[in-house]
């Protein structure tokens, strides 16, 4: 009896150890489209993306009302800033990492840490272009619509690929078309459930043996464990 009610209390508090992971990283989030395009979410595309993603994780309205006026304040002196690093985890497996940060020489510090553990190495900024496209990929609730015909309005709008998975469509389109495809739903009254820009791997490294592919994925967690990373990438297949 004891070792199973440790292991459901293990597992509730991963739960809120993710949720309060998923409310920091949307928060930063509203931060930062706040300072870059105000705090009104009909004038600024990118705050209704973020305000959309973050009732997606259920993040109470209230937390998300105090992350508009806190940014907005002339009070706030936190300033939240995007870096991105690109490197190579073991096994030459490409990893790009989205931070956002108000010491990014805390975050740089952290980052080329795990890499350098796990005997690999961060690069410069842009080595990695050649293999991660930057795409805006929305998921979409299709239930009740006719999505042939909405498909076909939406390729003048960017549409490059289309998934169906039961009742939701995930699209993605060029990073250019990411505000003219959020626009373009938002007026045919589409219930988007989530809307962001992703690095999407174009070749991939193929990772043989379960010691290696573990190495990766030990990797990958450590760095996702850190406060200041938003969104990691890797292409390992």
């Amino acid at each position: 009896m004891g070792r199973i009610f440790e292991k459901r209390k293990h597992k509730m508090f991963a739960r809120y150890d993710r949720m309060a992971k998923l409310f920091t990283k949307f928060g930063k989030e509203i931060a930062i489209a706040v300072k870059q395009g105000g705090p009104d979410p009909d004038s600024n595309g990118r705050l209704r993306a973020a305000i959309q993603n973050a009732k997606g994780v259920n993040m109470p309205k209230d937390r998300i009302e105090a992350a508009i006026k806190r940014a907005s304040s002339k009070d706030n002196k936190e300033d939240y800033e995007e870096v991105v690093y690109e490197g190579y985890g073991p096994h030459a497996v490409a990893i790009l990492v989205e931070t956002a940060t108000n010491n990014p020489t805390r975050t740089v510090a952290n980052v080329r840490s795990y890499f350098n553990r796990a005997g690999g190495a961060l690069g410069k900024t842009g080595s990695l272009d050649f293999i991660f496209s930057r795409k805006g990929v929305f998921t979409l609730d299709i239930k009740g619509i006719d999505f042939e015909s909405l498909e076909l309005e939406l390729i003048d709008f960017g549409l490059e690929e289309i998934e169906i998975e039961g009742e939701e469509a995930i699209i993605t389109t060029a990073f250019e078309d990411f505000s003219k495809m959020q626009k373009a739903l938002e007026e045919r009254g589409i219930n988007v459930t989530n809307a962001e820009l992703q690095r999407i791997a174009t070749s991939f490294a193929e990772v043989s043996g379960e010691e290696a592919i573990n190495e990766i994925h030990e990797l990958i967690e450590k760095i996702e464990q850190d406060d200041d990373v938003q969104s990691l990438y890797t292409n390992m297949k």
